[in-house]
């Protein structure tokens, strides 16, 4: 433990300008911050040389230790750092620190399903997509799509009583809320459909999250195109409303399942005084890491290690953690402002092909 004084004559005389993570440490080895840089002796220096009233004045005054680890380039620093922080959830960090930045879209696997905004992924089961940014956003419009196709959207624990499944001489049931009687939900709960007819409507809907389907829109425009024609003007604003939520919600969705999906590649990156490495992405996910391979013995094992985790099965939405989320996120990110990054990616079988072909 370093006392006080000697921290900024410690990170002097030891820290290298090299890219890396640092850990600010108080009593008893708490992890207060975690940050990363390229260089990382001038960005730790930099904090001694704050403002008063500046965070970083605060978290020096914390701090009793400082520890850093060196990482071969900024991409593995920006992987490292966002791991650590959920790991440790420091109390000076902001980013990467929020437990609900994100929300996946699930269908549900109940005898008459529905569309929810979920925050994690459940054990239960069900289709899922995402995961997606602005939870609170999704929320609102996966309703829309509800309403739209008269999915319910009652708690889990409604009884469904589908009209082909009713008993012999039953008569239906009550509607559970107001949704039946202006015809925005199909009413599973009282026996106002049949258990095809409710079955369509959920295809219908994962058709359009997957972006095969337009019907929603479809059905949307002629509804607002009807209102409109009997002067009902503020009940077609409403559904205008609904359907550019509807269609940027699309949009989003089928541009951001590309990003993910393209996001499937070996990524070769210079290191810090040659420490070039290979990075294998999954569906967003980094599943491994090695040094650039040299020499025949190096290619053999680099593409084994290829082979493996581009052979296992792909990820599986439902075990994806928060952890995993925020990851593929982060790694879409990098991969959006830097475009000139993917002329550094192969995909698995080029890379086999062309970079390792004494080994396959």
């Amino acid at each position: 433990m370093m006392p006080q004084p000697s921290l900024r004559a410690y990170v002097r005389q030891h820290a290298e300008d090299r890219p890396g993570i640092y850990r600010m440490l108080g009593p008893g080895e708490e992890v207060l911050y975690v940050g990363k840089s390229v260089r990382v002796r001038s960005r730790l220096l930099s904090y001694f040389r704050a403002e008063e009233h500046h965070k970083a004045t605060s978290l020096i005054r914390d701090t009793h230790a400082i520890a850093w680890e060196y990482v071969p380039n900024e991409f593995s620093a920006l992987v490292r750092e966002m791991r650590l922080i959920k790991r440790w959830r420091p109390r000076y960090n902001v980013e990467h620190k929020r437990k609900r930045s994100f929300a996946f879209i699930r269908i549900t696997g109940e005898t008459a399903p529905r569309v929810l905004a979920v925050s994690r992924t459940p054990a239960e089961g069900g289709v899922l997509f995402g995961p997606f940014p602005r939870p609170r956003l999704l929320t609102l419009t996966l309703r829309d799509l509800a309403h739209v196709l008269g999915l319910r959207d009652c708690h889990g624990k409604v009884p469904i009583r589908f009209g082909d499944q009713l008993e012999f001489f039953q008569e239906r049931g009550l509607p559970r809320c107001l949704r039946a009687d202006t015809g925005s939900c199909l009413a599973p709960c009282s026996g106002r459909c049949s258990f095809g007819d409710y079955a369509q409507s959920v295809e219908t809907a994962r058709r359009f999250l997957e972006g095969t389907s337009r019907e929603p829109l479809q059905l949307l425009e002629t509804r607002m195109r009807e209102a409109a024609g009997v002067l009902e003007f503020e009940h077609a604003a409403m559904l205008r409303d609904r359907l550019r939520r509807l269609e940027a919600l699309q949009r989003e969705l089928v541009a951001f399942r590309g990003r993910v999906e393209s996001l499937s590649f070996v990524y070769r990156i210079r290191g810090f005084k040659g420490d070039d490495r290979l990075y294998l992405i999954r569906r967003g996910l980094v599943r491994g890491e090695m040094p650039s391979p040299r020499g025949r013995a190096g290619r053999e094992r680099a593409a084994r290690k290829v082979q493996e985790v581009f052979a296992e099965a792909a990820p599986d939405p439902t075990a994806l953690t928060p952890e995993g989320a925020s990851e593929i996120l982060l790694v879409a990110r990098w991969f959006r402002l830097r475009e000139g990054e993917m002329s550094r990616v192969f995909g698995p079988e080029e890379w086999l092909r062309t970079v390792a072909p004494a080994s396959v």
